[in-house]
């Protein structure tokens, strides 16, 4: 079984046991949260497709992690001025074990 879920602005496909890493959740470690924005559920041949939510969808994960992803660096000048400026930014993640899939 396997649903797609929509969550800080993007859509991810998962099915149960899957790990992923998704935008920072407002969560404790070890906590279960709930995504009720799901799009889509497919259990073999039945696939039940939202419109745009299907109704009673819901997946169930526990948070693993909060963490920060790797910095990207930005860069700006101009040339022949003298004029340079670096700025890091690292953007904040939650990490997430999906455990059940209800729905369809």
């Amino acid at each position: 079984m396997y649903a797609v879920i929509r969550t800080g602005g993007k859509q991810y496909r998962v099915k149960d046991g899957a790990v992923l890493r998704v935008e920072k959740l407002d969560a404790e470690e070890g906590a279960t949260i709930e995504f009720d924005e799901v799009l889509m559920v497919g259990n073999g041949d039945k696939i039940t497709v939202g419109k745009p939510l299907v109704k009673g969808g819901k997946v169930t994960a526990t948070v693993e992690e909060q963490g920060r992803g790797r910095k990207i660096e930005v860069i700006k000048f101009k040339r022949r001025q003298g004029y340079k400026r670096n700025k890091g930014h690292r953007q904040a993640f939650t990490r997430v074990k999906v455990t059940g899939i209800v729905g369809g």
